[in-house]
């Protein structure tokens, strides 16, 4: 039986993505740091294991991961918050990049080690990080460097047979986008980004990025000179 590692399974896509799993037979591990919603998904889901824990602490992941050897690991927590008037707040950036950055490098170090030939890391970024967005600074910056993890670090782990994803979602309905107070187009639901990743890790993509029209808009404007994107990405967010 095929075994995946979720984490961000508390809500959102990380949870939709465990119970898709779970359905398609695989032996899934849930992760999150919301025991309660774990405890939740586990009842209403018996087949799926649940680990509670903050991966933004290197010690507490290294406990709670050290023993997994999972043939598909999608490291998918994450955390959104903007900045206002071009006012930076240094907290809220560090709390951005630390889940996420330092929360799936926190897994890796952990989860590594303990990886076979042909297993599979999927880290989920974001389509934000192709351009610069108002009041994105943190959030952008957090998913820029992620992709940027990402794909270095598949060239480094090609010699042992691991392979990694970079997964690039638009707008998906999660409890996190409902905060947004600004026009989102093209949104899916969380089934639907489900089946993308499902079928892009299926397939063995290097980059999975959707909904593609949304994506394929976003990778033509990063081509544009840098003015010819603020002003595009600024009439996009009016």
């Amino acid at each position: 039986m095929n075994h995946v590692l979720i984490t961000g399974a508390s809500s959102g896509i990380g949870k939709q993505l465990a119970m898709d799993y779970a359905t398609e037979g695989w032996k899934v591990t849930a992760c999150g740091r919301d025991p309660a919603k774990l405890e939740a998904l586990n009842l209403t889901h018996p087949v799926i294991d649940t680990l509670s824990f903050d991966m933004t602490d290197l010690s507490l992941t290294r406990q709670a991961l050290a023993w997994v050897q999972a043939d598909l690991v999608i490291l998918c927590a994450g955390t959104c918050e903007y900045l206002d008037n071009g006012i930076v707040d240094a907290e809220k950036v560090a709390r951005v990049l630390n889940t996420n950055v330092l929360g799936p490098v926190n897994c890796l170090d952990a989860l590594l080690p303990g990886l076979q030939t042909g297993a599979r890391v999927a880290l989920v970024g974001s389509t934000a990080s192709l351009v610069p967005l108002p009041r994105a600074e943190a959030y952008g910056a957090s998913k820029a460097a992620l992709a940027y993890f990402a794909r270095s670090l598949a060239l480094d782990l090609t010699p042992r047979g691991i392979h990694v994803s970079l997964v690039m979602p638009g707008f998906v309905k999660t409890p996190l986008t409902e905060r947004n107070d600004f026009p989102m187009p093209m949104m899916v639901s969380v089934e639907q980004a489900s089946r993308f990743i499902r079928k892009g890790l299926a397939r063995g993509s290097a980059e999975i990025a959707f909904p593609p029209l949304f994506a394929l808009l976003l990778k033509t404007v990063a081509l544009l000179p840098l003015a010819w994107q603020k002003r595009l990405t600024q009439r996009l967010v009016r």
